[in-house]
């Protein structure tokens, strides 16, 4: 057994994460989930480089205890976090040396 590195108890903010997939006959992207979660939510603005070499600012990072959507392997969509919707830049499931996810980390713009 592995020690939780985001245990449930720093998870105190709430959020809503809303998961895409690929895009509909629209355009739109397709909602595959919406979760009503606990994270822990950390202020972090900065800049980076995204691979097109465009400068983007991103706002914070929302952790959350184990695998958040183990049907997925890609982490992309929105975030709800204090009535403010930011877009997922990068999602991470964070493994433990066995294979099994520790935690989900997403970072947001």
């Amino acid at each position: 057994m592995w020690p939780r590195l985001v245990p449930p108890r720093v998870c105190r903010t709430s959020c809503t994460v809303i998961l895409t997939d690929g895009v509909g006959e629209d355009g739109a992207p397709v909602t595959v989930a919406e979760l009503t979660l606990n994270c822990n939510w950390q202020d972090k603005p900065r800049q980076v480089l995204n691979p097109e070499r465009q400068l983007i600012q991103l706002g914070g990072t929302a952790l959350f205890d184990g695998d958040i959507a183990p049907a997925l392997d890609v982490l992309s969509g929105t975030v709800k976090i204090y009535g403010r919707e930011w877009t997922i830049y990068r999602g991470t499931k964070c493994r433990n040396p066995d294979g099994s996810v520790n935690y989900t980390r997403l970072e947001l713009m």
